[in-house]
Parts: structure tokens; sequence; C-alpha cells
């Protein structure tokens, strides 16, 4: 019998509560006192996302999607961006458990901040079923992030409190616009200017896609000042509050864009007509300011796609495990036990690269890393993000075949799941963006070298086995490939960059696969077994059916 792993032995479904490997991170990454705080609240909002928010995400996609109400009965441009009644529970359900704020402030119960480990367990429960919104919440926790590092103290007591509400006082969502119509991902090709005037900057001109339009309290937004550099050299890093005094602060939103997926945030073009806004950190590093909240943003991005892949994945073992065809479940066809187990192992081995890779971000953060640490920080990121993007179209595809026609049909949640993963691929950088950032990680700080000796460094700490063996075989033959890279002309490395990530992403997820194998057994020995078979495709036709063999061993835990 397959459990439905979204379910409670009630029957009742829970994203945390089943989720044996989500615990196990939890439990390797939190001290004690602020485990037990987490899996108390974990398993509530556990709860609370496969319930309400998940019913709330339906309608939200379906029916109750952002409108823009541009003028009142007076003709008066409000700007206004309206969000139905469910939404906004959602939003005050979630701010409220800390998902942002407590990253930056003391949980009372424990009386010390939490962690990003935390925030993104948070972030993963709620993108399995409204990964939508998890983009305002990526935005301010980017928002966060930028005032709590860079902001002067005055500044910070203007805004930090609002950002990192919990039901304490008025909730700021934050955002942060960059891009504008003639640049695109070429944020040095920002016009935006920022005019001082008497009182302070005021910003004009317009960004052309700036997500969570009309429901932040305050945006990071970057302009060029007067006299500045050209290019990305000389973007400041600005501050602008949605409203002053209770009215527009010069802003006005010309339209919401209509999205593929992800309705629930709203998507503008937003124009800045004298805008007050106030300088954050040293005005000749916005764009770098900025670039640091990108790669927060990405580990976001990662987190809503593993979310999706969790959910994708579940969905079609239920479905399996339900449904029958020529006189059996779909779960006793070895066809359909080798698609779940290959899926299986993906999102589990993913899951826990990835939050491996947040436990060093947490380090990286406290300004406690090494030079090297902050190198390998950013590379994993870049190389993360694009597989895990990639992946949770591959798992929403693979779950709406599993349907059949029903897939295919609104009524389930499979065509959502499809249409918010492809998003993914995109934001905070696509496969191309990523690619120059390994070029520029290679060719400025040798993080091939960083990288490819990290994972040595783990390899060799594990048990001898054929799996171990022949990952040091192809971590030797990455090695040479990614020296021979960095001695490539820029067209080649261009060319070359995104196979490398990939087979990057295989060897990290590979070896943190064959770790936990190691260390914890069970269901994670074949999980490792059949990854490493599928990620190098050592498996000759006519051979052993693993994923077969441990359908039953796997998929009743």
């Amino acid at each position: 019998m397959v459990v439905l792993k979204g379910a409670t032995p009630s029957g009742e479904r829970n994203f945390y509560e089943n989720d044996e490997t989500l615990k196990k991170i939890l439990a390797q990454q939190l001290p004690e006192d602020f485990l037990r705080y987490a899996q108390r609240e974990l398993k509530s909002f556990g709860k609370l996302a496969a319930g309400d928010i998940d019913e709330r995400a339906r309608y939200t996609d379906r029916e109750g999607a952002p409108k823009l109400e541009k003028y009142n009965r007076l003709g008066e441009d409000i700007s206004h961006v309206w969000v139905n009644e469910g939404y906004r529970k959602t939003v005050d359900e979630t701010y409220r458990t800390g998902i942002v704020g407590y990253v930056h402030k003391e949980i009372p119960e424990l009386g010390r901040k939490g962690n990003y480990v935390y925030s993104f367990a948070q972030g993963y429960l709620l993108s399995q079923s409204e990964p939508g919104f998890y983009c305002p919440v990526t935005l301010t926790m980017a928002t966060a992030y930028l005032l709590d590092h860079y902001a002067d103290e005055a500044l910070k007591r203007k805004f930090m409190p609002h950002v990192c509400a919990t039901g304490d006082m008025e909730l700021f969502e934050g955002a942060t616009f960059l891009t504008e119509r003639q640049g695109g991902s070429d944020v040095g090709a920002n016009v935006v200017q920022a005019l001082e005037t008497d009182d302070g900057y005021r910003l004009y001109g317009e960004k052309y896609f700036a997500s969570n339009a009309g429901m932040a309290g305050v945006a990071m937004v970057l302009a060029r000042m007067p006299g500045a550099a050209e290019g990305s050299k000389g973007l400041t890093l600005f501050a602008v509050p949605w409203k002053v005094d209770g009215e527009l602060n010069g802003i006005k939103i010309r339209r919401l864009k209509d999205k593929l997926g992800v309705r629930a945030v709203p998507s503008g073009e937003v124009e800045f007509d004298g805008a007050k806004a106030y300088i954050v950190g040293d005005p000749k590093n916005g764009l770098k300011y900025m670039m640091e909240a990108l790669n927060l943003s990405r580990i976001c991005n990662a987190v809503a796609s593993i979310g999706i892949m969790k959910r994708a994945l579940d969905e079609a073992a239920e479905y399996a495990e339900r449904r029958n065809a020529f006189g059996q479940k779909l779960t006793a066809f070895p066809m359909v036990q080798d698609s779940l187990m290959k899926l299986r192992a993906k999102q589990e081995f993913e899951t826990a690269a990835i939050f491996d890779l947040i436990g060093l971000y947490d380090h990286v953060t406290s300004g406690s890393a090494t030079q090297e640490e902050q190198v390998l920080n950013r590379l994993l990121i870049a190389i993360l993000k694009k597989e895990s993007a990639e992946q949770a179209i591959h798992f929403s595809h693979e779950a709406i075949e599993m349907h059949g026609g029903n897939g295919y049909i609104e009524d389930f949640v499979t065509p959502r799941l499809l249409r918010d993963a492809q998003v993914l691929t995109v934001w905070e950088g696509t496969a191309n963006i990523l690619g120059l950032e390994l070029i520029r990680l290679v060719n400025k700080l040798s993080a091939h070298e960083i990288f490819i000796d990290y994972i040595q460094k783990r390899l060799v700490k594990l048990q001898a086995s054929a799996d171990v063996e022949l990952l040091k075989e192809k971590t030797k033959e990455l090695g040479e490939e990614l020296t021979a890279f960095a001695g490539f002309d820029a067209a080649l490395q261009s060319f070359e960059a995104k196979s490398l990530m990939k087979k990057m992403a295989q060897l990290f997820e590979n070896t943190v696969a064959l770790e936990w194998a190691e260390k914890h057994g069970g269901m994670y020995a074949p999980l490792a077994e059949i990854f490493t078979e599928v990620t190098w495709n050592t498996r000759t036709i006519g051979g052993k059916m693993k994923t077969v063999n441990y359908f039953k061993e796997v998929m009743d835990k």
C-alpha cells in the first residue's frame, strides 16, 4: 500500500507531518530548543498550507486574481490593486508566522532570532500550495535583508519594524524594482533618475516588470543620480515608500501583467513621478547590494521549485495509488513504479542539497564565512537555482502525464503547478544569466577549483563503495573539464557554461545523496543507488530494475 504522502494518519492533509526528509534536515541544523519550536509551528503551518491556503490559492488562480483599479469615481489616478479577501487572509496568516520577521528579530518564545533554515522550511511548505504568494514573501525577505545590512539607523527605524511585522504592527510588504524596458536583465542600462531636492531625493522614470506592485509598503529601487557613471557602477539603491502621509508617493501603475501563472502576485509597470526616496548605503554600491539580495531571492526561487516538485510528486503518487487501469492499480505497473521512484530520488536529494546550501548561506550572512565559503555559496546558488527550476517544470509535466487526461483539467492542481513552475526558470535569472555568473566566478575567483576541492573533501569522508568510487571518478573528469573551461575564450565559455552547470549540480546532489544513505540508511540507501544510476546513466538494458525492486520499501515510508 502506497502511503498518501500529504495525509496524516487521520486523513487530514498536512505538508509537514509526513515529510521525513524535512524533519531530518531541521534536526541536523537547528539547536534543540529551536527544533522543538519549529516542529510545533511547522506542523501547524503545514496543515494550514495544505488546507485553507491551498483552497484560497485555487480561487485566486481561477477567479480571484489581482485587478488594477486605476481611477476613482472622480477620475483621480489611485493605482489601487484589488486582491480577494482569501488572499489577504493568507498574507496575514503567513507573515504572522515570522517567515520574514524572525530572521531579523527575536522569536519571543526563544528570546533570540530565527534563521534562514527555519524561514525556508516555511517557504517550502507554503510553495506546495501557493508559490505565487511566495514571490511577495521573497521580495519582502530581500527588502528586509537590504535594510538590515546597509541602511542607516534612522532608515532602519523607519521601515524595518513594518517590513518584519508579525501581527504586532502594520505590515509593509517589500519589493525590488530593477527591470526597465530598454535593458531587461542588462540592469546597467537603467535610466530611472534620482534628483536631489530640498527635502531629499525624488525618482523619475519607469520600471517595466515590478512584482508586488500596489501591495508593497516599501520598494527597493535602483536609480541613477546626476553625474553618476554610466552602466551598472552608476546605480544607487533607494528605499521608496509606496505612500507618504496616506497618499500615493508620486507612484502610478500603468497596467498589471497578464501572466501565464503565479497569478496571485500582481506584477505591473510602475511609473515614478517625483517619488520620495531614501538612499540605502553607499551610493556607489547600489547594484552590488541588489545582487546580494538577488542571491537571496534565487534561494527562495529554488525553495519554491522543490515545493512544487514535492506537491507534483505527491499528487502523482496519490493518483497512481487510487487509479485502476486494465484491472490493476497504476502503482502495480513497473513503468509507473520506475517513473515515481526516479522522481522520488531526485526530489528527496535535491531538497537535501538545497537545505545544505541554506545552512551555508546562514553561515555566510552571519559574517563568519571565509572567502572560499563565500565564493562557494554564490556558485551553489547559481547551479541549484538553475537545476531546481528546470526540475519543477519536469515534475509538473510528469504529474500531468501520470493523471492522463485528468491532469490537463483545471479541477486538478496539476495544470496550476505547471503554469506556476514555468516562471521559476525566468525569475531571478534565466539559465543564460546564471551561466554568465558561472563564467564570472570561474574567471575572477577560481570558483571551479574551490568547488572540486569541496566535493573531494566530502567524498573522502564516505565509506568505500562502488558508487563512491564512481563519484570520485566523475569529480576528476569534471575537474578536468572545468580547468579547460577556465582557459576558453569568451564565446566558447558562454557556449559551454550551462551544460557544465548541470554536471556540477548533479555531482553536488549525488554527493549529498551518498552522505544521506550512509548517515540515515533506511529508504535513503536505495534512493541514493537509484539517484546515482539515473544521474550517470549506468544501467544497461535488461539489467536490474532497482526502481521496481525497491518500490514498496521506499514508497510505503
